[in-house]
């Protein structure tokens, strides 16, 4: 799995060129948006752009993949598949797609002369079997790459401990390898989680500071 963070209301760099969506439904549903290569380049409110293709969705769902930007591919590409284990899918000039199957969500890399981080930036995260974390990071560490958050196991109260290493690579991306079996647990469906949830709210004393305030929750 790959999920890229960005948070709203902050200065965009050049590292995030696009999440790329695999879909006809929204191909087509979509009345604007440049056309390149074949596919509808869209932009949020926020300025965060889309790249959408008019295929066929994936059994995986219609992310296809996200596209950054890298100032060194060949030392890209070494960090993601020496380190990270990821395999090279496709490569042209300027461009290489990276990931780990392809039935997978990609990472494609596009050259630039340097990458900008800017104030916007996220995280990407991949779950892996637990067991491979730990080599993982004592391999990153014996070639001289930044752990930004050595191996921790992540406890969550009746429910699964999650473990994670959070590296960062060449460009300054952040990658979050985060344990498969525990990730999978916790992402269950859980048909009292709207109950507990609502719950929860109800028991958090907020409605009160909503009230002395003169607003509402559902509009904050």
């Amino acid at each position: 799995a790959v999920v890229s963070t960005q948070s709203t209301g902050y200065e965009l760099g050049n590292d995030f060129k696009a999440l790329n969506i695999a879909s006809r439904e929204v191909f087509e549903a979509l009345s604007t948006g440049e056309i390149e290569d074949g596919s509808k380049i869209v932009s949020s409110p926020d300025g965060y752009p889309f790249r959408v293709e008019n295929k066929d969705v994936s059994s995986a769902g219609p992310v296809s993949g996200i596209t950054l930007t890298s100032s060194n591919l060949q030392a890209t590409v070494k960090f993601w598949t020496e380190i990270l284990g990821l395999t090279v899918l496709h490569r042209i000039e300027g461009h290489v797609t990276l990931g780990f199957d392809e039935s997978q969500a990609f990472v494609r890399f596009v050259q630039e002369k340097e990458v900008n981080h800017a104030k916007a930036y996220g995280r990407i995260a991949f779950s892996v079997p637990t067991d491979e974390l730990a080599a993982a990071e004592r391999l990153a560490k014996e070639q001289g790459y930044e752990i930004l958050t050595p191996f921790v196991t992540l406890k969550t109260e009746g429910k699964a401990d999650v473990c994670v290493v959070i590296f960062s690579d060449p460009d300054g991306y952040e990658i979050c390898f985060v344990g498969d079996e525990g990730f999978r647990e916790l992402s269950v469906f859980d048909p009292e989680g709207d109950n507990l949830l609502d719950k929860a709210i109800k028991e958090d004393g907020s409605d009160d500071w909503f009230k002395k305030k003169g607003i509402s929750k559902s509009s904050a």
